[in-house]
């Protein structure tokens, strides 16, 4: 099917060929000759790159050309929504206006009134409807990307009350759901009263294979044999993918796994590198580690650019993520050791992926294999349109039996069937809570109508549901987030409207609630702990050589603390998860007394990714325990919560707090603004220009956006060339005490 046979305004026609599309997939055919350009909603289950965002597309400008209103796209992570705000600014020419809202979950702001398409987080979503913004009502078609993550424990409740929200407040708009190919993508279909289109079509076939000695066995009953070069298998299927013209993604188990794989291939990926892309990898090498007091981790990523190769992890910040998935796009790096969260985020195909760790160890569960379904994500990566004929999959086996097994259990076996995890009591609390704030459900009758709406209603019975409902409601109305006239009919208290819109779940509410209550003063370590004993705030671990001395700072430091430890011999995991929670809460006591990245990544043995999303989650989880504070009238803590907010916010000491509001003025500028004497705007204001240009960071671009931003206007003979160093990360010139306090 040519596009031209599509019944599409011509304009829109000419883009799509402009952007290479001329003749339809057999996906897509599939998915066109459904009535889902009459507006009927479609499930599309089919492999990685087979066509499913242009399907989308084409719907969603259909439904907005033709004046039915706004569409909303909604993608799992932030990363993929990036991408696909990025993706859909190609048809600006149209008029079109591409919107773009990935967090705040506090406010229904965002011009979206003048918006055709806004791309939102499934998050960001769920918290816009809490606000219920007027414009929600013009919005006639939602897209639902990777629609199979219902399955995941962490995003799915918030995908299916999502959904089941929308359907409710808008039961006419269409739905397309976006999936990977699942074995019962029928039931999704089912759930959503829309037609099903599943096919395994790739635009470049996949072969997936094991490897074993030296030779990968197919799954189309071919073979190829692989030069043995070394003592590691990886490293020579990395060089014959690279001696065949092509790139490879390698999927490994562990951050460790990704640095030491990935220093393992520098030496061969350099071979095959010419002087002008060893230069621009030297460039992009530079500015990675552009000062000297990036972590370590950066370093070690910076030297293995030179070498064409780098790891790919949550550890590392987004702008390296974003350096690394470019450099790769672009044929810079031929490969990228990555973990799997790497395999559901952005469009990253290779020529071959490579899968060397089929196990995964968690202190809970131990070491147990991966899911199908995840090894299918990593395996769909393989094989890039236009540019190969064929896509390959590796698993690497040590035996003949191991080898039987990788082909049984993964190669020839299907995904696992999907399920709803919205049976988890703190997702239903957090949703039901949300449901009645917003007076979609007032009444029980409402809320079992809306709970049927879900994946979870349709996949368990009736006893299940209410069950589960009756059990989220006392929990609501025991924490006085909810009251009842005593028949069925349910409403909001002020505290827990509050609680709805902070976006944050009921039991880290009452754990605020009812720790500054019921404490007169807490140190700033209390507070800190107090955030990171909240469900909401992701923590990190423990390692065993690491026990024994968070469990002496814990015995020494119990008066600073707001809870009492478990039991370390009857309760070993929970003493083992309240140690986390400390060494988490010194993170973030590290980052407000201004540490440098590379001491904190070096002293946590944590990458600054994880000090971005320990400090960005403390940061709401401060302002929220300061709003509850101010609800509930446990005004002395709103004070120093509000402080600490913005302390998290900046990474900086209280003085610097004023200083660090101007744009532009990070912790290390601030810091040196304060040495040098200009401690606050107003002596900004009155300084001399040249004065606060020769400030070390500064620089005269800077000095003039200062003067600007403080409305003095500076001379054009005033500013000179730039003779600061880039960047806000230089070394501090204080240091403090190991872990010193402030009260």
């Amino acid at each position: 099917m040519h596009i031209e046979e599509l019944p599409l305004d011509r304009r829109l026609i000419s883009i799509i060929k402009d952007n290479g599309v001329d003749i339809l997939f057999p996906t897509q055919k599939a998915a066109f000759e459904t009535q889902v350009l009459s507006g009927k909603n479609l499930v599309l289950g089919v492999p990685t790159s087979a066509g499913k965002t242009l399907v989308s597309e084409v719907c969603m400008l259909k439904a907005i050309s033709e004046g039915r209103g706004k569409a909303l796209y909604l993608a799992p992570l932030r990363s993929l929504a990036r991408e696909k705000y990025e993706e859909f600014k190609k048809y600006a020419p149209l008029g079109i206006v591409v919107s773009l809202s990935i967090g705040d979950y506090d406010s229904s702001n965002g011009n979206f009134n003048e918006s055709d398409i806004i791309v939102l987080t499934t998050e960001r979503a769920d918290s816009l409807i809490r606000h219920k913004p007027d414009w929600l009502k013009d919005v006639c078609i939602i897209v639902v990307d990777e629609i199979h993550l219902v399955n995941d424990s962490h995003r799915g409740p918030t995908l299916e009350m999502v959904i089941a929200k929308i359907r409710h407040l808008l039961p006419s708009a269409q739905i397309i759901a976006l999936s990977a190919t699942i074995s019962n993508a029928d039931e999704l279909a089912q759930w959503l009263d829309a037609d099903l289109v599943k096919s395994n079509w790739r635009p470049v076939p996949l072969l997936e294979g094991v490897l074993l000695d030296d030779t990968i066995r197919f799954s189309d009953g071919s073979s190829k044999t692989i030069l043995r070069r070394s003592a590691s298998p990886v490293s020579d299927l990395v060089v014959d993918t690279i001696a065949e013209g092509g790139q490879a993604l390698v999927f490994v188990s562990s951050r460790r796994s990704t640095m030491s794989v990935a220093r393992t291939l520098s030496r061969v990926t350099r071979l095959a590198l010419d002087a002008q892309t060893l230069q621009k990898l030297a460039t992009i090498a530079n500015r990675i580690a552009r000062t000297p007091s990036v972590p370590e981790a950066s370093k070690k990523l910076a030297e293995l650019f030179k070498s064409g190769v780098a790891f790919h992890h949550a550890g590392l910040t987004n702008r390296e993520r974003t350096l690394v998935e470019e450099s790769f796009k672009e044929n810079l790096l031929k490969v990228i050791v990555a973990t799997p969260t790497l395999a559901a985020g952005v469009n990253l195909p290779a020529r071959r992926t490579i899968i060397r760790d089929y196990r995964r160890y968690e202190s809970s569960r131990g070491n147990y294999p991966i899911p199908v379904l995840e090894y299918k994500q990593m395996a769909g990566r393989a094989g890039r349109p236009k540019y190969d004929k064929t896509g390959e999959s590796i698993l690497i086996a040590k035996s003949v039996e191991e080898s039987e097994l990788l082909f049984d259990n993964y190669v020839l076996a299907d995904s696992e069937a999907i399920e709803s995890r919205l049976a988890d009591p703190e997702a239903i609390r957090f949703h039901l809570l949300s449901s009645i704030a917003t007076g979609i459900t007032p009444t029980r009758a409402d809320i079992t109508q809306l709970i049927s709406r879900t994946f979870f209603g349709l996949q368990f019975s009736l006893g299940r549901i209410a069950q589960q409902i009756d059990s989220a409601l006392e929990f609501l109305h025991d924490g006085n987030l909810i009251s009842s006239d005593g028949h069925e009919t349910f409403s909001p208290t002020s505290f827990g409207s509050r609680v709805s819109r902070l976006y944050i779940s009921p039991s880290t509410a009452i754990l605020f609630r009812d720790s500054l209550r019921d404490n007169v003063t807490s140190s700033l370590l209390g507070l800190l702990h107090l955030i990171c004993h909240s469900p909401d705030q992701p923590t990190t671990y423990v390692q065993r050589k690491e026990l024994e001395d968070y469990d002496y700072f814990v015995q020494n430091h119990l008066d600073d603390l707001l809870f009492d430890p478990p039991d370390s011999w009857n309760e070993p995991f929970a003493y083992e998860s309240f140690l986390g929670e400390i060494k988490t809460a010194l993170v973030l006591l590290d980052w407000i007394s201004e540490r440098s990245e590379r001491e904190i990544t070096e002293r946590f043995g944590i990458g600054m990714g994880d000090v971005h999303r320990f400090t960005q989650s403390a940061e709401w989880l401060a302002y929220s325990a300061s709003e509850i504070a101010r609800v509930c009238g446990v005004n002395r803590y709103f004070d120093s919560l509000k402080e600490l907010q913005l302390r998290l916010k900046y990474g900086v000491r209280p003085e610097l707090i004023e200083l660090v509001s101007l744009k532009g003025i990070g912790r290390v500028r601030g810091r040196m603004l304060y040495q040098h004497g200009f401690k606050t705007t107003s002596d900004l204001y009155s300084g001399k220009f040249e004065e606060i240009a020769r400030v070390p960071t500064i620089g005269s671009t800077i000095a003039t956006a200062i003067k600007e931003q403080l409305g003095v206007p500076v001379a054009i003979s005033s500013v000179s060339p730039d003779d600061t160093l880039m960047g806000d990360e230089l070394p501090l010139q204080t240091s403090l005490d190991d872990f010193e306090f402030e009260e």
